[in-house]
């Protein structure tokens, strides 16, 4: 990078900034904060909700499987995302905006108090918040070691550098300044994108075409849309797997989906989102599956080969614009997580922990909700540091094996539980299914010393928990009902389309601690669905 590269990355670094300032003066309260008081319009919503499913694992990870095996990266990635967020615009996305204009809350599991009970709702907030912490750890991780390679810092100096820029803007803006500088980052990379495919084509005619580059032996297989470990039975894991994730198991989409004005909106956040899924990643990956022609890999993985044919191909200027395309992506998935995590902290566990922050006034709860997300940036960016260790081993295991594998034990009773079909699964169903769940996954994948160890395949080391969650929580719900009238009648308001006047506060679950649950955020007056 010369000196018109950094000009471009520090002007962009200060155009965030300023966004997050501006974005300050649209913040009031808890509701402004965590879920943009539901005044975001659809199309901004799911330009973020695309934006935050990114990072720089894509420019790492799924480059170096791009790099050894071609379009595997977007059948088995982008493919399943697509079609699970597709499926979840009708099925999902209205229910989780009632959330916010029905309930009245500010964090996507703030309404498991009342449809499970405060326990349940406790044990999905800490085990996500600690999941979070590392897999946000991975993407500041992915971040410095490319920026490494542009710059020659070092991983813990990228680190500091992006994370602290990126608190700054999402911390004093909210989910309005998420959103804002996230249609900012997608007009960039927007940019940075075609200029890389581009200049790949044309890089690709200089040696015959594209139809020759397609017949070279380095690219053998590359065609094959299941290769190495991403099987057909990945497949149709990662699909169930991202159909709970991508839906609001990572709460952070959720919360997108809350920020809309009415439930149709949400539908329509949804689809956008779903279209650009299908389409964008496509754009993003076809230099990767190219860049065997274009460069050699210095490492195994092949996690190296985009840095390195960003590097040796685009001029500089166009180097800048794609170095801080890495940066866009990574700094709105990881800003995102942060003000989803605050507003699960400060609005679920925090009114558990302390008596005092039961009482606490609007402006008290967004004092919390912005050191809060400080806190949790300061911890990834903790774990950061380690992600190479041998407990994580590296990047891309830390993204695919330990946040696909513990999504869905902490997803499926947040995400079923909206649905009248599941009514019937309550507190018991949900922490076995949980408890259950995670247990699979530290069977499969470290076996606890068994004296009999075996490998286990990628696909079920990522799908058993999932499956074992699942099945517990339907089969424990028909054998074990706990529907009662108070439950039902958070599942009715969250179902029901006819929506005619403001929703009242919903009662208490039995024994949850005063002022925890049945309290409004705001009156957010009639929504019409």
């Amino acid at each position: 990078m010369n000196g018109l590269d950094w000009a471009v990355l520090v002007a962009y670094f200060g155009v965030m900034t300023a966004i997050g300032v501006w974005s300050h003066k649209r913040v009031d309260d808890v509701s402004d904060f965590f879920t943009a008081g539901g005044k975001m319009p659809w199309w901004l919503s799911g330009i973020s909700h695309h934006m935050s499913g990114y990072s720089a694992v894509m420019f790492t990870g799924y480059a170096g499987i791009a790099y050894t095996y071609g379009i595997t990266s977007y059948v088995t990635w982008a493919l399943p995302i697509a079609i699970g967020v597709a499926i979840g615009a009708k099925a999902f996305a209205p229910r989780l905006n009632r959330l916010r204009s029905r309930l009245h809350v500010a964090s996507p599991l703030e309404y498991l108090k009342d449809r499970y009970n405060v326990p349940t709702q406790q044990a999905l907030a800490w085990s996500g918040i600690l999941l979070k912490i590392v897999d946000v750890g991975a993407k500041w991780a992915a971040i410095a070691t490319l920026l490494s390679v542009f710059t020659g810092v070092t991983l813990t100096q990228g680190i500091i550098i992006t994370g602290g820029i990126t608190a700054v803007y999402c911390t004093i803006g909210g989910l309005w300044a998420d959103a804002l500088t996230e249609l900012g980052q997608f007009v960039i990379q927007l940019l940075a994108g075609l200029a890389m495919l581009v200049i790949a084509l044309n890089k690709i005619s200089d040696q015959g075409g594209l139809s020759k580059a397609l017949d070279s032996p380095k690219l053998h297989g590359h065609g094959d849309g299941f290769a190495g470990p991403y099987l057909t039975v990945f497949f149709i894991a990662y699909l169930f797997i991202k159909l709970f994730e991508y839906n609001g198991g990572m709460w952070n989409q959720a919360q997108r989906y809350m920020a809309t004005g009415n439930a149709r909106e949400a539908t329509r956040s949804a689809l956008l989102s779903a279209g650009l899924w299908f389409v964008w990643p496509v754009v993003l990956f076809i230099p990767m599956w190219l860049s065997p022609l274009l460069v050699t890999a210095q490492k195994p993985d092949g996690s190296d080969a985009y840095g390195l044919m960003t590097e040796q191909l685009l001029p500089h200027g166009l180097l800048g614009l794609v170095v801080v395309g890495f940066f866009s992506h990574t700094m709105a998935m990881c800003s995102s997580d942060a003000n989803a995590i605050s507003a699960v902290f400060t609005r679920d566990v925090m009114p558990v922990l302390s008596r005092a922050a039961r009482a606490w006034d609007s402006r008290a709860g967004l004092i919390a909700g912005r050191v809060t997300t400080v806190a949790f940036l300061g911890l990834s960016m903790a774990v950061a540091t380690q992600v190479n260790s041998p407990t994580f081993k590296d990047i891309i295991t830390v993204v695919i094996k330990w946040v696909a594998g513990l999504m869905g034990p902490i997803a499926i009773p947040f995400i079923l539980g909206l649905l009248r079909p599941f009514r019937r699964s309550g507190p018991t169903a949900a922490l076995t299914s949980w408890a259950c769940g995670l247990l699979a996954f530290f069977l499969v994948n470290y076996h606890l010393d068994f004296s009999q160890r075996t490998d286990v395949k990628l696909e079920y080391q990522v799908a058993l928990p999932m499956v074992i969650s699942l099945v517990l929580y339907v089969l424990i719900g028909f054998l074990r009902p706990e529907d009662t009238p108070e439950r039902d009648a958070v599942i009715e308001l969250i179902n029901t389309d006819d929506d005619g006047s403001a929703a009242a506060a919903v009662p208490a679950p039995a024994g949850a601690p005063d002022g925890v649950a049945g309290t409004p955020v705001k009156d957010q007056g009639p929504v019409k669905s």
